[in-house]
């Protein structure tokens, strides 16, 4: 306890690296899958796919954003292999290599009036990679600034993970939105939508020269890890870890709020057939502003989760985050645009940081260093794939014409928060555990 307490300035030294290591490749990471949404709904339908029918060319471009996701778990489970065996650091640089060199990839694709069908194929091909990529980044930059973090700290130091991708997709709205804006059409749609991709190369640069800087945790190198590292993680971790990686996969139900804020709070509100009428400027600043007041809260949060626990913030923040979805999607049902976006804002960049500052911390302290990527990264990213089926399961118990729809989707997304709640109420505290005994379900806390 003294050693964990009585970190030397050099320990500190590598902690705020990590931190900033964590930062910049969640903000790398995301900034190019959001970049990649927000091409995928304004201007891939008309350059990569044939010309004759524009919905269908609207579904294949929203089809191969979704690929992503597909393409999640299986990155979780080989780079979650990798991160255990060979190496936080060494996990991480590769993950942030693929997504920043598919992300530039993408941006020089030629396009269906050069090469056909091609030109669909390699863009589908480039986001399965950016998927596989993105498993690995939260989980491995999450366990690598846990384990470089001060006894005490962990929860405010891996916060910055988190911070990270929100901040990324701030920064994909800041140099996307203003391009599509200000430039004449026809220029966007032949080369200005390549610029944020383009960009990628710049933030590339900037996180190898901060990763590379970082060492490899000590929880990973010193002489008993090494002895106790496991061959198989993955076989390890469904052993001995299974209860956890459930607690986590339903826990991950938490997307829920981000996908009711922006996906079908947005179609709920400004698509004709609901019959609502809201103005689609207002649903583009939801993201950006919601994201904004994310980057203030994550901190606060995540050093609120050290000085009283990883599981109030996640039970308080999943349950009030599923009564305000209620009151957000009551607001777009009676017509009232600045009720509707108070409350997003209220739900999801405020109160859902319970959940989203904390899980950073709470997820991999609840596995063993030998598991801690592997299992973090499967459990979190299959439940993450499975709130990318809920916008359908929404429209489909909420169809246009239907009565009550605030009610019916706001009592779904209520139900699944419970899930995660009870979850988090299900599992231990993990804030005054030591590094060493992490994972441990019958390790005793210490004073802080």
């Amino acid at each position: 306890m003294t050693a964990a307490l009585a970190h030397e300035p050099q320990g500190q030294h590598q902690s705020t690296k990590a931190a900033a290591s964590g930062w910049i490749g969640s903000a790398l990471e995301y900034y190019d899958f959001f970049i990649y949404a927000t091409a995928a709904a304004l201007v891939f339908p008309q350059i990569f796919f044939p010309k004759g029918d524009p919905a269908i060319a609207i579904i294949a471009s929203l089809a191969t954003y979704g690929v992503g996701y597909v393409a999640r778990p299986i990155g979780a489970f080989v780079l979650g292999h990798l991160g255990d065996t060979h190496g936080r650091k060494q996990v991480l640089i590769w993950c942030m290599f693929l997504m920043g060199f598919s992300t530039i990839a993408v941006g020089l694709l030629p396009t269906y009036d050069q090469v056909g069908l091609l030109a669909p194929a390699l863009l589908v091909l480039m986001r399965l990679i950016q998927g596989f990529a993105v498993a690995g980044e939260i989980s491995g930059a999450s366990s690598m600034i846990l384990e470089h973090a001060p006894f005490g700290q962990r929860g405010y130091f891996a916060s910055f993970t988190l911070q990270g991708v929100q901040a990324g997709q701030i920064l994909a709205a800041a140099v996307f939105l203003p391009l599509a804006h200000y430039m004449p059409a026809e220029q966007f749609n032949s080369w200005g939508w390549r610029i944020p991709f383009l960009l990628s190369f710049i933030v590339i640069i900037a996180g190898w020269i901060i990763r590379r800087e970082v060492h490899e945790t000590p929880a990973f190198t010193d002489k008993a890890a090494q002895q106790q590292r496991a061959r198989s993680p993955i076989v390890d971790a469904f052993k001995h870890n299974s209860p956890d990686m459930l607690r986590v996969v339903c826990m991950a139900l938490m997307n829920v709020i981000p996908v009711v804020a922006t996906i079908f709070g947005a179609a709920y509100a400004v698509q004709p057939a609901y019959g609502i009428g809201f103005e689609k400027d207002v649903y583009l600043w939801i993201p950006v502003v919601g994201n904004i007041v994310a980057v203030l809260v994550i901190p606060y949060v995540g050093r609120l989760s050290d000085k009283i626990g990883r599981k109030p913030p996640i039970i308080l923040g999943s349950l009030l985050a599923g009564l305000l979805a209620f009151a957000y999607l009551y607001a777009i049902s009676i017509k009232n645009v600045p009720l509707a976006f108070g409350m997003s804002i209220l739900m999801w960049g405020v109160v859902y940081q319970g959940y989203n500052a904390v899980f950073p911390s709470f997820y991999p302290e609840l596995f063993p260093t030998r598991t801690r990527v592997t299992a973090m990264a499967i459990s979190q990213n299959v439940g993450t794939a499975i709130t990318a089926m809920l916008p359908a399961l929404f429209t489909a118990v909420a169809p246009p014409g239907a009565a009550n729809i605030w009610l019916t989707v706001g009592a779904i997304a209520f139900g699944v928060t419970i899930i995660a709640a009870l979850a988090a109420i299900s599992a231990r505290e993990t804030h005054r555990i030591q590094m060493q005994d992490l994972g441990n379900p019958d390790a005793q806390p210490v004073a802080l």
